[in-house]
């Protein structure tokens, strides 16, 4: 991917190319219905424009993610060159219910000896 010479570009190309999108008409329905902020702005319009160093706020699919823009390209790219475009500082995604209740991920429904198990502390919880 080769560097682009100017040191702007529009929001809805640049989300393309970073790949956040699969679409240049879905990131610029993104950014006309406010769901792009740009250095904690809301904007209204895809064709406004971002630089180096611009922080970029999506919302998308019950995410928000965060991203530190630090440069541009002059076509879209693979993955590995969109994620030279931008750095991440989303937070990190939340752990899994399974893994907070105790349990191991891909372990399935609890046995009868754990059920047995879990009775068993309830009702001395209950009863004493």
């Amino acid at each position: 991917m080769e560097p682009v010479a100017d040191d702007r570009q529009r929001i809805d190309k640049w989300l393309w190319h970073a790949r956040v999108v699969r679409a240049r008409s879905a990131a610029a329905a993104l950014a006309a219905c406010g769901h792009v902020r740009v250095n904690g702005q809301r904007i209204d319009a895809a064709s406004r424009a971002v630089k180096p160093g611009d922080v970029v706020t999506v919302a998308l699919d019950r995410t928000v993610r965060v991203m530190k823009v630090l440069g541009f390209a002059e076509r879209r790219g693979g993955a590995e060159a969109a994620r030279l475009l931008y750095e991440d500082l989303s937070a990190p995604p939340p752990e899994p219910a399974a893994a907070a209740a105790g349990r191991d991920a891909g372990s399935g429904r609890p046995t009868k000896r754990d059920r047995r198990q879990l009775d068993h502390l309830r009702w001395y919880d209950d009863a004493g």
